[in-house]
This record gives structure tokens, sequence and C-alpha cells, in this order.
């Protein structure tokens, strides 16, 4: 089974942004936790807008857990750069509208902490690369 979360990381993460920008409610409303500030926003233009402004590097969104629960879904993954570099973790919700388009979207970054421990660390904290605790 396929969830429009997993869709919309795929789009963009292939550079699709029109694709991923489609996924959405014209009038989306979004809140994205970053280590920089948070970015509260709505309409699509503005997440375009938002995706286009970010540094141009090869960023994946490796999820490793998706679920969902009638019209919510969740993601938990690591960003990586050059497919190489972990340079953090996300935790993405979603809430997908009667037309299948995700109307509410929210989601955190952490350069620090993973939700799930590592498998070769068994612990709770990850170090990434150029963070700093």
């Amino acid at each position: 089974m396929s969830y429009v979360i997993e869709d919309y990381y795929a789009a963009v993460d292939s550079g699709r942004l029109q694709a991923a920008v489609a996924l959405l409610a014209e009038d989306v409303q979004f809140a994205m936790i970053l280590p920089s500030g948070v970015n509260l926003g709505s309409g699509r233009s503005a997440m375009l807008e938002y995706l286009r402004g970010r540094p141009k590097v090869n960023r994946k969104h490796r999820l490793v857990r998706v679920a969902a629960d009638v019209d919510v879904q969740f993601a938990h993954g690591a960003v990586t750069e050059n497919d190489t570099r972990t340079t953090g973790y996300f935790v993405g919700a979603m809430h997908v509208d009667a037309d299948g388009r995700i109307d509410r979207y929210q989601v955190s970054f952490s350069v620090e902490f993973a939700l799930m421990p590592t498998a070769a660390s068994g612990e709770h904290r990850t170090e990434v690369e150029g963070a700093q605790g």
C-alpha cells in the first residue's frame, strides 16, 4: 500500500517540485520546525516558494517508518546529502482531505536526535556529522 506522504517525499527528493505541491490542497497549511526556527505558511504557492528556496544539494528523505490512521499519515526517517552523509532526522505528519490531498502538514527536524535507536549503537541519541551537542 502506498501513502501520499511517501509520494510527496519521493517527488521532492527527485526534484519534481510541481508534482510534490500538486499533492497539496490549494489552501494547505504547514508548519516546519527546523533548527533555524519555525516556518509557518499556507498555500501551495508558499510551499513551492519554500522548496525552491532551499539550498541546491542532493538531499533525500530516507523513510524508516510510515503509518496511517484514517486521514492522518506519519513518517519518520533520516535526511541524507549526496547519498552518504546523514544530516539529521525528521518526523512528518500530514492530514489528507476527502479529495486525497494534503491539507495540513507538520514536520520537525533535528540534527542530533533520532526517534529510533540506531542498530550500531543501540542508543537513542545518534551523533550526526557536523552536529554540535
